[in-house]
């Protein structure tokens, strides 16, 4: 799941998103605003699934209303990109048994750290 998903081709999470699908990732796109991104909707509500990853390109200031529907997703873990570091947020992951890590995704899917 990218959380910031924009259909802005200049914008990280856009880049991400088509990465994720080029290394044969399921993306859940998921932003506040309509688009696309190479075909893929961008979903403007909350999913009821689980997920692997959540990937985050939003930064601290707007993520608290994030926290407990991410712990509610159930994620393996949560990759804090660049600008999104968020030690405010940490403690309610590891308590709910979610890992984060602070790291682009785009350089772990290149490196194969993903």
């Amino acid at each position: 799941m990218v959380i910031g998903a924009s259909p802005n081709e200049s914008r990280y999470s856009n880049i991400a998103t088509k990465m994720l699908t080029d290394y044969k990732h399921v993306v859940y796109p998921y932003g506040i605003r309509n688009g696309e991104i190479d075909g893929l909707k961008i979903e403007l509500e909350w999913p009821d699934q689980e997920f692997d990853t959540v990937t985050m390109y939003v930064g601290p200031q707007l993520q608290d209303q994030y926290i407990q529907p991410i712990i509610n997703l159930k994620p393996k873990r949560v990759i804090f990109n660049p600008g999104t570091e968020n030690e405010a947020f940490y403690p309610a992951l590891g308590k709910a048994g979610i890992e984060y890590e602070e790291a682009c995704t785009l350089v772990l899917l290149r490196t194969g750290q993903y």
